[in-house]
C-alpha cells in the first residue's frame, strides 16, 4: 500500500457501510432484524478474541486490521444479499 494508514481508513469506511446496512435491517424489524441483533454480539466477541490472540502470538496490528476488514466485507456481502 502507498500509505501506512490506508487499511485503517478503509476499515473505517467499510465499517460505516455495514453499520448503515444493519441499521436499515433493524429499522424494518421482523425476524431478519432479530437474527441480525443476535448475530452481532457473538460475532464481535469472536473477532475481538481473534484479534487479541493474533497480537499475543506476535502478529502485527496490520494483520489484525486486515482480518477485521475481511469480517466487515463478509458482513457487507451477507447483508446486501439478504
Amino acid at each position: 500500500m502507498f500509505f501506512p494508514w490506508y487499511a485503517s481508513m478503509m476499515l473505517a469506511i467499510e465499517s460505516n457501510g455495514v453499520i448503515a446496512l444493519r441499521l436499515t435491517t433493524m429499522a424494518f424489524g421482523g425476524s431478519a432484524a432479530r437474527h441480525e441483533a443476535l448475530l452481532m454480539v457473538p460475532e464481535k466477541v469472536a473477532a475481538s478474541i481473534e484479534a487479541a490472540t493474533t497480537l499475543l502470538t506476535g502478529g502485527s496490528t496490520r494483520s489484525v486490521v486486515d482480518r477485521y476488514r475481511e469480517h466487515v466485507q463478509a458482513n457487507s456481502a451477507r447483508l446486501l444479499a439478504g
